[in-house]
């Protein structure tokens, strides 16, 4: 099916995507000079750690995650005048559910962050898989926004993985999740 077609098809779900970036501020047009180091950490589970306490409002983490921009290969924390760089374990934004929506032989899923964000794998918000070099555990990833990624849970990984397609490779077979009418690989079938 086409991409145009597919569109059509889930522009509800694709809707409640851009809803979720409507009140975003706009981060990419803020350039200030390095203010300096925040002592803030985005944890592997995306719990913000601020001074080694966790902020548990949940509104100042969606404040701070409204304000997040990647460059470079570091995170910040930006205003129009400030910029703080934070540390980030793995992925700013962690993907505790999913939602999929099938029409007409075609899936869409949506991810959803612990912060509210909506995104629907395709394209524009692929998904891969890295792996921890030292453990060799899976880190099941999805583009959210402008370089941002965010760490899929377990629970959602190893759900994704009973509905994925197994497809035959040279040494076994690998699985598949379908989304907006792409195969995005979720890891091997062994």
């Amino acid at each position: 099916m086409i991409a145009e077609d597919l569109d059509k098809l889930f522009s509800d779900v694709l809707s409640q995507q851009d809803q979720s970036r409507q009140s975003l501020p706009p981060v990419h047009r803020w350039n200030p000079e390095l203010s300096g180091d925040m002592d803030l950490v985005i944890d592997r589970e995306g719990r913000w750690i601020h001074e080694g306490g966790e902020i548990k409002r949940t509104s100042l983490v969606k404040l701070f995650a409204s304000i997040l921009k990647y460059e470079e290969g570091e995170h910040f924390l930006v205003s129009p005048v400030e910029k703080w760089r934070i540390k980030v374990v793995v992925a700013p934004f962690f993907i505790t559910s999913f939602d999929m929506n099938t029409r007409r032989g075609e899936q869409a899923i949506t991810c959803i962050t612990s912060t509210g964000d909506n995104v629907v794998i395709g394209k524009d918000h692929p998904l891969w898989v890295d792996y921890n070099t030292s453990t060799g555990e899976p880190m099941p990833l999805v583009m959210i926004r402008d370089g941002l990624t965010g760490l899929l849970s377990r629970n959602v990984y190893y759900q994704l993985v009973s509905l994925a397609d197994a497809k035959h490779a040279v040494k076994g077979k690998q699985l598949y999740v379908s989304s907006m009418g792409q195969q995005f690989l979720l890891g091997d079938a062994a």
